[in-house]
This record gives C-alpha cells, structure tokens and sequence, in this order.
C-alpha cells in the first residue's frame, strides 16, 4: 500500500493539478522569477527534461552578429508618450483574412475592429512569429520567435532568465496585470506571464461570476471584457495590461441570444469572430468613459493564424498574417499604414520606444520606429525556417535555401526565384543563419539577457 501511495504523490507532483502538468516555470509562482534555478530541484529538473527534443546547435559564422544583432539598443527616435498606460490587446485567431480591414470579402464580420484600425497605426507586413497560442507570449513579452519544435513555454528551457517587457516597465513602476478568462493553468499563461514579471494574474478563477462560464474554455468574452475595464478602473496608474480574448478560439461557440443575430458563414470560426468584436466594441464603448482611457497606448494584435478558408493563408506567408496596430485616443493623428513589415516579436522594443525608455535588450525583434534596422519576420515550421523580409519569403532547411518567392506580385508561392535574384538571396539567407545560430545557442547556454546593460 505505501509504495502505491508514494507512486500517487510523485505522479501528482508531476503533473499537478492545473490544466497543464507542473513545469520548471511553474516555480515563478512562488518564487521570484530570478530565484526559479534556487527552486528547483535536480531530480525533478531530470524528470521533466526526458524525452524533450534539444535544438542542435548550428555555427555558420564566426561572428554571426556581423549580420544581426540580439544585443539592441533602442532608441525612442523623438516619438516618447512617456508615463502612459500600455494595454496589449490579443485577440485569440484573427488571422487578417477574417478581419474587414484587411480583407473586404469579409466585411460584416469586424465593423468595429475595421473602424478602431481606421483611428490607429497599421503595419501593412504584420506577421506571427508561431502557430500556437503558448508561443505568442514569449514572442511579445521577450522578443523570442518560436524556432523550436516544441514551444519554448514547454521546452527543457523554460525556466532560463529572461529580462521582458513586463519586468522592465514594473522596474520603472508600472502596475503589471494580464487578463484572460480560461480557467487558470490554461496554456501555461499564468505561469509564463508570472516568469516574465507580471504581478498580477485574472482568470477564470478570479472571475466573480460562474454562470458566464462558456462550458469549454472559459468566460465569455463580452461578459469578461466588462469586468477586465472595471478592474482596469480600480489599477493604479501607469500601468501595463494584457487582455487574451477567448471565445473565437475552436470549437468556435457563441452565446445563445446572439446565435441568430450575429452574422453566420459556413466558416464556423467566422460567427465567433463577430462575436468577440462585438465584445471589443462594448469594452471600449465603457472604456472610453474612464480618465485612464486618453491617457492609453492600445496595442491590437493577435496570437496566431486559425481557420484558413483561402489558399494565400495556407502558405508560407499567410499562415502567419495576424494584426499589428497601435490605437493612442489622445493622438487623433497617429494613425494610417506603415508600409513596413514587423513580427510579434518587435512588439517589446517598439513599446520601449513609444515610452522614451531607451535601453538594452535582448531581441530578436526592432522597434518599428527604428528607421536604421532590417526590418522582417521569423518563424519556424517543421524543419523549415522562414524569413520574410523586403517583399520576400525565404525558405531556409537550416543547410540551405529551398525557396524564394515575392509573396506580393506572386501571392500563391508558385514561383521560386532563388537562381535569378542571387543577391537577394545571400542577403536574407545571412540575416536568416545569423539568426538561427544565436537563437540555438542563447537558449541552449541561457543566454537570453543582454551582455551589456
């Protein structure tokens, strides 16, 4: 009988009894972010990195910084809304083809979010730097692109030090909340936003009313939203918030008193997407009522492509198609399109930059606003590196270059140009090993920390 005791406790200690099994991170909950290595004990350290596939380290070049850097200096480039509130806005799965702004065919299913564009800034070339929604927070808080196999929030790698986005502004006193109505555990979310230095964590558990439980995932996304701008009333100011939508995420459920007034399509996820704009709407709708609402840089932006019903977003390039925008109420000419292209990743620096707070990271992203940088998108998918950079999209097996493609005069990738535009080709191939080669070996040796500070 002991030894069946023994077996439930070790095997509960392992799991956990959350929606995910423990993991390294899991310590952030109860210690500081910096004190996780303290925490944990080899033992479980070993048990939990079996069986998980280590990156292979690539060296193409002696000094890969020669062609991108991970040590960044930003820069606030005479734009500084200093002391403002940064309010992050992920919207679960709105790929640009479901959004009307992007994608008129589609126009009817986003009229709020299509109009709340037209007031901000929008990077014309906004890509993902994943295909999952655990892999968008490390890719927005840390500046660090899914090139792994496996998420870095499940990686043998989880607990590395990182210096992030929240830890810094909760450094220059900003309250740090994030928010996201699935029951706590869901996605790792609690645990990594705790790792990255967020203080403050609302789920589903901390939600006051159960009966607006969605039966799958979470809370409703409308009834949520109202609570996520009440609490937001209560904050002390400045702050920095994440707000992590919900209900457009499969199997794609909306409430039963919009069932039949919401639009529908045969593309189930179009209705849900309705659905949360019209929560958005009604949230900033209240939120504009309150003082801190002009005083608010919203970042609007999504975790991850979902729901492809058109052969561009199944490519290479538009599988990662997601917004990025900047709404400032406060700034009634801050808004149009920034003919640029920018990652998940270069959401970090260019909030940095934004504030005036010039520093140090580590990233593999730029500010938008840093007109002096290469500026592109990275991602990874079963073996094949992607570098999206100056119209083109180049696919890379981490030996060589498979594929080249303008992606804007040949939308469909049907016509591979490496032979012809040689030039091209070396130059992002080069950014793109340089890129690989310090990713292998910054999370392989922890070392995702500036090396001048």
């Amino acid at each position: 009988m002991t030894w069946i005791v023994v077996f439930g406790l070790v095997f509960t200690n392992l799991r956990g009894t959350r929606l995910r099994p423990v993991s390294l991170m899991s310590a952030s909950l109860h210690a500081n972010p910096n004190e996780v290595p303290l925490v944990l004990n080899t033992p479980f350290s070993i048990l939990k990195t079996i069986g998980k596939p280590i990156p292979f380290i690539h060296n193409y070049f002696d000094k890969p910084e020669k062609y991108f850097n991970t040590n960044y200096i930003v820069s606030s480039n005479n734009v500084s809304f200093s002391g403002k509130n940064v309010v992050i806005i992920i919207l679960e799965s709105f790929s640009k083809e479901h959004i009307g702004f992007f994608s008129p065919q589609n126009k009817g299913y986003t009229p709020f979010l299509d109009s709340l564009l037209g007031e901000s800034l929008v990077i014309k070339h906004s890509f993902a730097n994943g295909r999952k929604s655990l892999e968008s927070l490390p890719s927005i808080f840390t500046s660090l692109p899914a090139l792994m196999d496996v998420p870095y929030i499940l990686s043998p790698f989880s607990s590395n030090k990182i210096i992030s986005l929240p830890e810094i502004l909760s450094n220059k006193g900003y309250y740090t909340s994030f928010y996201h109505g699935g029951t706590n555990g869901t996605m790792g979310f609690d645990v990594f936003s705790s790792m990255a230095g967020i203080k403050n964590y609302f789920g589903r558990w901390q939600y006051p009313n159960s009966s607006d439980y969605d039966g799958n995932w979470g809370i409703w996304d409308e009834p949520y939203l109202q609570y996520v701008k009440r609490q937001f009333d209560k904050q002390p100011t400045p702050f920095f918030s994440v707000i992590y939508t919900l209900s457009s995420h499969h199997p794609y459920n909306v409430p039963d008193q919009y069932k039949n007034i919401l639009p529908k399509s045969k593309y189930e996820i179009l209705q849900s997407i309705a659905y949360a704009d019209l929560s958005l709407k009604k949230f900033f709708n209240e939120a504009q009522k309150s003082d801190w609402f002009y005083n608010t840089i919203f970042i609007i932006t999504a975790d991850h492509v979902y729901g492809a019903h058109s052969d561009y977003y199944y490519n290479k390039v538009g599988s990662y198609s997601i917004p990025i925008a900047f709404y400032i109420p406060s700034e009634k000419n801050f808004k149009g399109i920034l003919n640029t292209t920018a990652q998940q990743t270069d959401i970090y620096p260019s909030i940095l930059g934004l504030l005036g707070i010039n520093d140090t990271i580590f990233a593999f992203g730029r500010s938008i606003w840093d007109t002096t940088s290469q500026h592109f998108a990275v991602n990874y998918l079963n073996g094949e590196y992607h570098l999206i950079m100056n119209h083109h999209v180049l696919c890379f097996d981490g030996n060589k270059t498979t594929g080249l493609f303008n992606y804007t005069t040949d939308s469909l990738l049907q016509s591979n140009i490496m032979a012809d535009s040689i030039n091209q080709r070396i130059k992002m191939e080069n950014i793109l090993k340089s890129i690989i080669q310090q990713y292998d070996q910054a999370i392989i040796f922890n070392r995702l920390t500036p090396t001048v500070r």
